[in-house]
């Protein structure tokens, strides 16, 4: 199974993709923290993708399809692999495709969790972290519910207006969107739901997928 969740930042793909792993199984794979992992184990990827970073410029697509592609042939995603912040293109999502169509894979599912502006501005601009332990909450508090330390947080981009303007660029483009629909993939969720609720309802979009 290649799953791949989108959706907007404040949607909860990040929450949803570690519900999901835990009750089948998958492994989560931000594409962030695979980046990064590469780059502290200083794998023949990883030092490549380190002279754009350090450079100030992006990682090249072709670079991080092939880490994902040497992430998917490791040994714990044989059940199935939940991936989480790419694609963002429609070109991203076209080069994947033919990428694993190489390899003799594919994209299984592509989840849409969509929530309105209004309910993201209100979930991000209200959103807490723990520099410890990285947890979110939705309200400030003082110490994190999850480890107790007293370092917690809001980004400066978690502003409302700020919000907004992330909105503008990082929601799922309706061409990419466009391109898994035609091909009979794409499901989609209501994210203005409970966390349990999405859950649930993902779980439900996802029937009938193969496992």
């Amino acid at each position: 199974m290649i799953l791949i969740l989108l959706g907007a930042p404040g949607t909860g793909k990040g929450t949803q993709a570690k519900r999901l792993a835990e009750k089948r199984g998958w492994v989560h794979v931000s594409t962030g923290d695979m980046l990064r992992e590469n780059v502290a184990n200083q794998t023949e990827l990883g030092m490549q993708a380190k002279q754009y970073m350090d450079a100030g410029k992006l990682v090249p697509d072709e670079l991080m399809i092939e880490m994902l592609l040497a992430r998917i042939e490791r040994p714990d995603v044989e059940a199935g692999l939940i991936l989480d912040g790419f694609p963002r293109t429609l070109p991203q999502a076209v080069a994947l495709d033919e990428a694993l169509e190489r390899a003799g894979k594919s994209v299984d599912a592509a989840v849409n969790i969509a929530a309105s502006d209004e309910e993201l501005v209100r979930r991000l601009s209200t959103r807490w972290m723990c520099r410890s332990c990285k947890s979110i909450t939705n309200s400030k508090v003082e110490k994190c519910p999850m480890c107790g330390s007293d370092e917690m947080y809001q980004r400066e981009d978690d502003q409302p207006d700020k919000v907004r303007t992330r909105l503008e660029t990082m929601k799922p483009p309706a061409d990419m969107l466009t391109h898994y629909r035609n091909a009979g993939k794409l499901r989609e969720v209501d994210g203005m739901q409970s966390v349990e609720r999405v859950t649930e309802d993902l779980l439900q979009a996802l029937e009938g997928v193969r496992t």
